[in-house]
């Protein structure tokens, strides 16, 4: 038996270094499988801990997050925050690109609102980790040698690095900057100093003070100017309408726009072996939990990808904010998207 033992550590030991000093070695890391994973996420996690903790106004906390080699970003950019209860929850990056061994983001409470924020306030403090994924980028910043910038709210952070992007570029920019009041909007301060200067650069219209933002000025702009524009859904259309035509607002939005009225499908679950209806009033991930409780969601609005499953039949009507359509070709997330026929065939 000893002999044996020894004889199959000697093999173990040779097969081993047959293995290294192949070509192939190390082999390249494979994704992580997504679909029927449900207690893992599609993308990997990491951890950051809280380093400072700030009010830069009324209603919004600041946190710095430092941790090891972290992934670099660009403005526009967004981490998705595991909290402590496990909702997962998306924040702009606000901070400096340049920094690479921390991310900033802010938010503000919103009362009665789905949780997120309430936990970030009340449990987010110095000295605590917390995980995330990404940075992930649906709001680029393109090169251009003007733009105009619109920012309602907490809609300020994914514009600030922008703005700062901008203006080091030495590029012509404007900055419109909407809120409740004076004291309810972050950065101010940095924001008047990067727009001080010929010229009026920085707008600043708090609503107890001024009323409704004067959007007439981006009926003359040129369509060689990038327009971007974050905040309520209602600012939001109100600059896309104000525009000339042929000039298109670049957005981001706090919640998906709402999709049109479903209608009923069937779903398989491949591996399951099973057939189940989805109401039109119904999401598909509520019909598929009701058959497999244990599968993973979060967000339940097309941003954090928890609920990504793997499509092998059917045509998907993708509702999300999220997946790039490489990603769409074969994959949906269940909690906004739906079927564009009659059967879905998923990888469950």
């Amino acid at each position: 038996m000893v002999l044996a033992a020894g004889a199959a550590v000697l093999a173990q030991r040779a097969l081993r270094r047959r293995i290294q000093a192949a070509p192939l070695w190390p082999l390249p890391a494979l994704d992580e499988p997504i679909s029927g994973r449900g207690d893992r996420s599609p993308t990997v996690r990491r951890r950051l801990r809280i380093t400072e903790r700030t009010t830069p106004a009324e209603g919004v906390v600041q946190l710095r997050l430092e941790g090891r080699q972290l992934p670099p970003w660009q403005p526009g950019a967004h981490l998705d925050l595991v909290l402590p209860s496990g909702l997962v929850r998306q924040f702009s990056l606000c901070g400096y690109p340049a920094d690479s061994g921390s991310y900033t983001v802010a938010t503000r409470l919103v009362p009665g609102g789905r949780g997120g924020s309430q936990e970030v306030h009340d449990r987010l403090h110095e000295g605590a980790e917390v995980e995330f994924r990404g940075p992930r980028n649906r709001f680029p910043l393109v090169a251009s040698e003007s733009y105009v910038f619109v920012a309602g709210g907490i809609g300020i952070t994914p514009v600030l690095p922008m703005v700062r992007a901008a203006e080091a570029a030495g590029a012509d920019w404007r900055l419109l900057y909407c809120g409740r009041s004076r004291a309810t909007m972050p950065f101010l301060t940095e924001l008047t100093a990067l727009g001080s200067g010929p010229g009026d650069r920085v707008t600043v219209v708090p609503e107890d003070e001024s009323g409704l933002p004067d959007l007439t000025f981006l009926s003359s702009l040129s369509p060689a100017t990038a327009v971007y524009c974050c905040g309520p859904e209602g600012l939001m259309a109100a600059v896309a309408s104000a525009l000339p035509p042929g000039v298109a607002p670049r957005l981001e939005r706090f919640a998906p726009t709402a999709g049109e009225a479903g209608r009923p499908f069937t779903v398989e679950l491949r591996r399951s072996g099973r057939t189940l209806p989805v109401a039109a009033d119904q999401s598909l991930l509520s019909a598929v939990r009701a058959e497999l409780p244990h599968l993973t969601y979060s967000c339940e609005q097309g941003f954090c990808g928890t609920c990504r499953q793997t499509v092998l039949a059917g045509e998907v009507d993708h509702r999300d904010e999220l997946l790039t359509e490489e990603e769409r070709a074969d994959s949906m997330l269940l909690c906004v998207s739906r079927c564009a026929g009659e059967r879905l065939v998923l990888d469950l």
